[in-house]
């Protein structure tokens, strides 16, 4: 049937393969191939055909339109016209040109074909530009030409089909081919010509087989919205963002959905209505603003789609796909393989070195490897952040908790005070910022808008000079880092940033701080869900309500965001181990979170108050913890993520272990069943002291070398006055250290260290690996100095 409307001029999607990509572009070519040979596998693919490379340039011979291109194309090369100009003329005159007549009668017939295959009459119709070089491995023309939607009835088509002509010289188009050196008489346009999925009715959007930002191949990014998907690749709408773990898709019995953020999706694209535009947009309603595009069974059906999709083709894939309204069913409208990631280099680390650079402005701790340069904003209070310009250099006394959502936006932090064990300095890491702390006097030395250069390549001592200074950078190949026995691990809290590190070779996360997701992801405190009704503030009630909306319950909002935002870091150097610490938060911590202010006490002293394990099982907090408890279960089981090992802070007593292991088993997290394994900090000199009763309670130790610093040595590890006597080389920290590898050891269990010194001092490490620590954790941007370090400790013996 297909073969009366089938010769060199138009081809059916179910006769083209993914080699032709010369007759009809990539977009095309992917169509054919996924018909062919995909639908197989379960790959829903609306069906259509393509006009070929032959076809348009039939239609430029028959309108004599070749030399009159060209002679555009050189005046505007010649400098005699503008880009716009140029780029106006030449749609213009494709737009104005008459089919030949062979060309237009396989087109009409093609569409009544259509028509006939589906039962419908006059059908609605995607009409779709392919250029011939598009979807390359080295070129990328997706998004440059126009695609037309909602188009019906042959005319309408026929005039469709010459605006995709036209838009192969949109001004982007004729800039990136300028650009690339393709010749832009050498590259020739298909069209696609695809029945319309109603998303419409429902919704639609964009995919990858990869993550976009870090590249991260174990994950499936999928982008949601209402409506036609067009709104979603032009970037009009903030869509709905949902990740899948891919390598856990063929376990019927998890769900391994990383994470689900909710899109503003303000309008949606949808029909017009007779007489006037073919597709226009509406606001939506509250309920749509609110709700996800996709059901969970759903995101996971998608995420199959793109692994199988990226299975057949070999590569990281695009996709765009559309669920119809009327029939209920997910289809993939397009798939092309992505061109940046999968382009980019394998190395992640990189070091930067300085030339020529200006009058030295301040100095202070240097935080992370890198040099950034920007102009100063110094901003005094987190009450006037909205001041904030993207990618300026952040100047400030010092940050907490509110400053977060423009630290990620800075090209460095700059604070007065604070040490390597700052709010300023542990953030700025997990973001990879560079970062200056404790300069002392850079809100007094600075001025907005000055530009400045932030170097942390430096040392341990950073500087900030004034201007932009000379900087080279140079990219660190992961294939040269050495074997050692001494396990070298990561310590990490933000999920949105751990991707980031993901080529790093290490042997898991030694730390994942489980406050960084409650305060950033979650932002409501536990207690305020489960005693909602004792929450005071009707600002706090009305601000859980809106992020608690679309749960059956409140508690499983926290439940949902914490496992989720947990599995993000979990998902990344499976099956190695990821050790999650409980909550550590601070009672003034607590309090700050979303309704945490009347559940918590105040203390003089929270440091050593009323944190860590002495929560879990008091009735103050007890049923915080069973919220904490149910995420981990989740994350370990219904996810999937088996190898989390759980970890308690701040145990002070035996007892208290016994407390907090009975608390844990009645929320179902008892140790040794499902391969459950728990750890304790070891941070209190009676973890050290009592350490073969600890032993008995738990699988493994990790030392927090920085309470454990304070606490032995009686210093408060924030005082900028006693800062010159904070030392874990201090002979009574490390006695500590060695005699609690001793004794677990002599237990038969395993002793890491998560504390911030080897970061800072990788010559620690070599006294940790002479001691006979079995793992040792360390900031992303020092792995690389800290693997190196733990190799010629070993090489000595």
């Amino acid at each position: 049937m297909a073969k009366a409307v089938t010769d060199a001029r138009l081809i059916w999607f179910e006769e083209l393969r993914r080699t032709d990509v010369a007759k009809v572009g990539g977009k095309n070519a992917s169509l054919g191939e996924m018909v062919q040979e995909l639908g197989k596998k379960g790959i829903r693919v609306p069906p259509g055909f393509a006009t070929t490379a032959d076809a348009y340039r039939e239609f430029l011979t028959e309108n004599d339109f070749g030399a009159r291109l060209k002679a555009a194309l050189d005046k505007m090369a010649d400098g005699r016209a503008s880009l716009s100009e140029t780029g106006s003329t030449i749609r213009a005159t494709l737009v104005s040109g008459h089919w030949p007549e062979a060309l237009e009668a396989e087109i009409r017939a093609a569409y009544r074909e259509l028509a006939k295959r589906t039962g419908r009459k006059d059908p609605a119709v995607a009409v779709r530009s392919s250029a011939t070089a598009e979807d390359l491995p080295d070129a990328s023309f997706a998004g440059q030409q126009e695609t037309f939607l909602n188009v019906v009835g042959e005319e309408a088509l026929l005039t469709a089909c010459r605006r995709c002509y036209a838009s192969l010289f949109t001004d982007r188009a004729i800039t990136y081919r300028n650009l690339r050196g393709y010749d832009h008489l050498e590259v020739a346009l298909s069209i696609g010509v695809q029945l319309m999925v109603r998303s419409d009715l429902a919704g639609s959007g964009v995919m990858f087989s990869l993550d976009t930002e870090s590249g991260f191949d174990k994950v499936v990014l999928i982008n949601a919205a209402w409506g036609l998907g067009e709104n979603v690749v032009q970037g009009a709408v903030s869509p709905d963002e949902y990740q899948v773990y891919k390598p856990f898709l063929d376990r019927p019995e998890t769900a391994p959905i990383l994470h689900k953020g909710l899109g503003e999706k303000a309008i949606k694209m949808i029909y017009g209505r007779e007489g006037q535009p073919a597709t226009r947009n509406v606001p939506t309603s509250k309920a749509e603003r609110e709700s996800f595009v996709l059901s969970d069974p759903e995101i996971l059906e998608l995420a199959q789609m793109a692994r199988v999709i990226e299975d057949h083709y070999g590569c990281p894939m695009d996709m765009e796909w559309a669920r119809d309204g009327e029939d209920g069913k997910l289809y993939i409208v397009q798939a092309r393989p992505e061109t940046v990631q999968s382009r980019a280099g394998a190395g992640a680390m990189k070091s930067y070195t300085l030339g020529h650079r200006g009058k030295l402005l301040a100095t202070g701790l240097s935080v992370g490897g890198a040099v950034a340069t920007g102009e100063v904003c110094i901003i005094e209070s987190a009450a006037h952040i909205d001041r904030f310009v993207d990618g300026a250099v952040l100047v400030t006394s010092n940050t907490d908790p509110d400053w977060v959502p423009i630290m990620k936006r800075a090209s460095a932090i700059v604070t007065d005070h604070g040490g390597r064990t700052s709010h300023a300095a542990i953030i700025s890491r997990e973001l990879g910022v560079p970062a200056i702390v404790g300069t002392g006097n850079a809100t007094h030395v600075l001025h907005d808008h000055q530009m400045v250069t932030v170097s942390c390549a430096e040392g341990e001592d950073g500087a900030i000079y004034e201007g932009k200074a000379e900087v080279t950078v140079e990219e660190l190949h992961l294939d040269a880092v050495p074997q050692t026995s001494t396990k070298v691990m990561l310590n990490l809290a933000n999920p949105s940033a751990a991707m980031r590190w993901w080529r790093l070779p290490a042997d898991g996360v030694g730390l994942a701080r489980m406050e960084f997701v409650v305060s950033n992801e979650v932002k409501v405190h536990p207690l305020a869900l489960t005693r909602y009704e004792q929450v005071q503030s009707a600002e706090d009630r009305e601000a859980i309500d809106a992020l608690t909306s679309g749960y059956a319950e409140r508690e499983a909002y926290f439940v949902e965001k914490l496992a989720m935002g947990l599995s993000r870091i979990a998902a990344i150097w499976y099956p190695n181990p990821v050790i999650i610490r409980m909550s550590d938060f601070k009672t003034n911590e607590y309090a700050d979170l979303l309704g945490g202010r009347g559940f918590e006490p105040a203390e003089e002293n929270p440091m050593i108050g009323f944190r860590g394990a002495s929560r879990y099982y008091s009735e103050a907090y007890r049923d915080g913890f069973a919220l904490e408890c149910r995420a981990i279960r989740r994350l370990r089981e219904e996810i999937g993520f088996d190898n989390v090992i759980v970890m308690i802070p701040f145990c002070r007593t035996l007892g208290e272990a016994d407390h907090v292991l009975e608390v844990m088993q009645e929320n179902g997290l008892k140790r040794g069943v499902n391969g459950l394994q728990v750890y304790v900090m070891a941070e209190i000199p009676s973890n050290v002291i009592s350490a073969e009763g600890f032993a008995e309670r738990f699988d493994g130790f990790s030392i927090g070398s920085n309470d454990l610093t304070q606490l032995t040595l009686g210093i408060d590890r924030d005082s900028e006055a006693l800062a010159p006597l904070f030392s874990e080389r201090d002979p009574a920290v490390i006695w500590m250290i060695e005699t609690l590898i001793t004794k677990a050891h002599a237990a038969g269990r395993k002793v890491g260290l998560c504390g911030q010194a080897p970061s800072n001092d990788p010559g620690f490490a070599e006294l940790l690996v002479k001691a006979g620590i079995d793992t040792i954790s360390v900031t992303p941007d020092s792995y690389l100095a800290v693997k190196a370090t733990v190799a010629k400790a070993e090489a000595k013996g």
